[in-house]
């Protein structure tokens, strides 16, 4: 199989974020459906950064077991890879926390005559759009889905092709209920996003899978996969304290509590196939 052949289903595997997405057009979708969809959006966000971070410290475990036995060069190894990790879980989580201040002390934008003096210089609530929300998501399951990209292009440059298509069919899986989760805090907006915005949404969440599949055919980096993997851990780990909080403001806790077992499950389903297939 060629190396574009493997990086077309690379890019089949990314986009089925797209199916979910609809689910955003929704209209005035009912309290119980909000609940349930931020709840699904939760379980599958958990799950992702528990697989996330399960698989960005096996080779920083990989390098210590290799230090302590003696290797030379395991000793370095560690320390780079455990300093990746480090650097890019605190900039995946910071970053946003620092962006959501900053737009706190932003002053809304309204038209001329529109609103009160004391309403324009009220400072936004942070990260209060569903929208803001929804771009953030896709961008945290971006970066994780460049690491799937980079474990697709590996295995495919390595000459493990059975491998490289199990792995594409299981991260289709995966993406296909990221889209969901995506698209969950939307419904809370007042006007329905445009196809367009949906589409864009789909890009940088899926589109990333894709780059990757071509990136890990030609690079071979532990560094890289585990900073891209940290990354996505600390944006993702944002993202789920911010709908929790939109959660919480919901009620229905018992709902809530169900539906996030259900994202949870789902996301366990689909990485079943994955651990079918020895990945």
């Amino acid at each position: 199989m060629s190396a574009w052949n493997i990086a077309l289903l690379g890019a089949i595997a990314g986009l089925t974020i797209f199916l979910g997405l609809p689910f955003g057009r929704v209209r005035h979708p009912s309290p119980v459906l909000r609940v349930i969809l931020n709840g699904v959006a939760i379980g599958i966000l958990l799950f992702l950064l528990w697989d996330v971070l399960v698989h960005a410290i096996e080779p920083v475990e990989q390098a210590l077991t290799e230090a302590t036995g003696g290797q030379p060069a395991g000793g370095g190894r560690f320390v780079g890879l455990a300093v990746t990790f480090i650097v890019g879980i605190t900039f995946g989580l910071m970053s946003l926390l620092y962006y959501s201040r900053w737009q706190a002390g932003r002053p809304r934008a309204y038209g001329p005559g529109a609103a009160a003096a004391g309403e324009i210089l009220r400072p936004r609530i942070a990260m209060g759009s569903g929208r803001e929300l929804a771009l953030m998501i896709a961008v945290g399951i971006g970066l994780h889905n460049f690491a799937e990209g980079l474990a697709i292009g590996q295995s495919a440059a390595s000459g493990e092709i059975g491998l490289a298509v199990m792995l594409i069919i299981g991260f289709a899986l995966h993406n296909a209920t990221e889209g969901f989760g995506i698209v969950a805090p939307l419904p809370s907006d007042h006007d329905r996003p445009r196809w367009g915005f949906l589409a864009v949404l789909g890009v940088i969440g899926g589109g990333p899978t894709f780059v990757g599949t071509l990136v890990g055919q030609v690079v071979v980096s532990d560094v890289l996969s585990v900073g891209f993997l940290a990354l996505a851990a600390g944006s993702i780990l944002y993202v789920v304290i911010q709908l929790l909080r939109v959660g919480d403001r919901l009620g229905r806790r018992e709902l809530l509590g169900w539906a996030i077992l259900l994202g949870l499950f789902l996301g366990l389903a689909t990485d079943f196939v994955i651990a079918a297939a020895g990945a």
